[in-house]
């Protein structure tokens, strides 16, 4: 018998699954009084470590930890065991953007009734993440990337600019960096990372997929997004503004030259920076993501993921009790951010775990209280089942978009994104609204 899930948001999200044959195991996790094993299936570094601290605690519920790939490799692991029946571990890390595809496939289970009130220990938009909007919860925030803007304080000395509080300023500030040094951009345009982009539209007000009645709405195309492509889109066709995509050689080595002397990223990019641009350590510093209203302060997210229970675990009770000990305890909040170097959902990390900014950043003491002011303020945002083609989608036509360097190709691109996924849940049989 498949586990219920109510509301019109699951069926929507279970349309297509009606046929498969998920475990609907719910015993409460039954021990018959002896030690219960649960596996956890994680790409995080050092998480072993970090689940040392349970282990030690706890020695009637004994977590071992299996190493993997990383995100996409891992979900299809988990499609792969769930529809063989088998094979599937209790505990799985999944990133937000991939939890409506696990509904849709009931790989993972949804453990409200065991999870208690935890809302209140996280921001609005990682909640909603796990919660896709409704009352189901389909795990617990593990971590998450709220956006911030780093930027060359040397060369923003230099020519006497602030940081950018608004995208106006942002683009006047673009201006008179690339004027004064031709060689030198704040940013760039990456038609190679969707989820950049996503996380820009999502501080927009964009929220791409949603759910109405029993269908899915699909709304990429929207005026938010329309906004944020034109406005990208203009800045490259000024020539302001790079359109190196980033993580290539060129890109890192721009970091590093002076080249590129601003990044739009997320809360881990002091990592990023510290192994691409080693030599500019202390010349670097974070602000607010700029804003479209500064009276109406918004953020977006790039990156994040949660700890879910898969739909095969016989043991969903304990295997709540522990992904909530890994995402709230004190003890487990700093083992997250000092061991696996990961930035923690729960709102009180700031105060209990991030006590002291990134290395790279050694110098800016605000450095973990403007990320967690980023965090509050970021949109709700929902993901549908088909991120994969849509993000597919974005690579190729805001590809030919950054190489045309044409304003018009890049709110055009967005049709395209809109058309392609819509195009594709329907043919695998997903109800689309409109």
């Amino acid at each position: 018998m498949r586990k219920a899930i109510g509301g019109a948001l699951a069926a929507a999200l279970l349309l297509l699954a009606a046929g498969c044959s998920g475990s609907d195991d719910d015993s409460g996790g039954t021990t018959g009084g002896g030690k219960v094993e649960l596996t956890y299936w994680s790409w995080a570094p050092n998480m072993d470590k970090v689940v040392e601290g349970w282990n030690a605690g706890h020695p009637d519920i004994h977590v071992t930890v299996n190493k993997q790939d990383g995100g996409d490799p891992a979900v299809t692991k988990l499609l792969t065991a769930i529809k063989a029946g088998s094979g599937a571990p209790d505990v799985m890390q999944a990133e937000y953007q991939k939890i409506p595809t696990l509904v849709s496939a009931d790989a993972i289970a949804d453990v409200a009734g065991e999870a208690g009130t935890l809302k209140a220990k996280f921001p609005d938009s990682a909640w909603n993440a796990v919660t896709l909007g409704s009352e189901s919860v389909y795990g617990i925030p593990q971590d998450s990337g709220p956006m911030m803007f780093y930027y060359r304080a040397d060369v923003f000395g230099k020519l006497q600019i602030s940081p950018p509080a608004t995208w106006d300023q942002y683009a006047d500030a673009a201006r008179k960096i690339h004027s004064a040094n031709r060689k030198q951009y704040l940013g760039t345009f990456s038609a190679n990372d969707p989820g950049w982009f996503a996380g820009l539209a999502q501080q927009a007000g964009a929220s791409w997929w949603g759910v109405q009645g029993d269908s899915w709405t699909v709304n990429i195309n929207d005026a938010a997004t329309q906004k944020v492509a034109g406005y990208w889109g203009g800045l490259v066709q000024e020539g302001v503004i790079a359109n190196t995509p980033m993580y290539t050689p060129d890109w890192n080595a721009a970091l590093n030259d002076g080249t590129q002397v601003g990044w739009l990223s997320a809360v881990w990019a002091p990592g990023v920076l510290e192994g691409n641009a080693a030599s500019t350590k202390g010349r670097w510093k974070v602000a607010a993501l700029p804003q479209w209203d500064p009276a109406k302060p918004a953020g977006g997210n790039w990156g994040g993921s949660a700890t879910s229970v898969t739909t095969q675990s016989k043991h969903k009770k304990q295997a709540v009790e522990f992904i909530t000990w890994l995402n709230t305890d004190p003890a487990a909040l700093k083992a997250l951010a000092g061991t696996a170097n990961i930035y923690p959902a729960a709102t009180d990390a700031t105060s209990t775990a991030l006590t002291s900014p990134p290395a790279f950043f050694a110098d800016q003491k605000d450095f973990y209280a403007i990320a967690a002011e980023a965090g509050k303020v970021s949109n709700p945002f929902t993901y549908g089942p088909n991120v994969n083609v849509a993000y597919s989608a974005y690579n190729d036509a805001f590809g030919k978009a950054a190489e045309a360097k044409q304003s018009a190709a890049f709110t055009g691109a967005l049709a395209t994104m809109q058309s392609t996924t819509v195009s594709d849940m329907k043919t695998a049989g997903f109800k689309v609204a409109g």
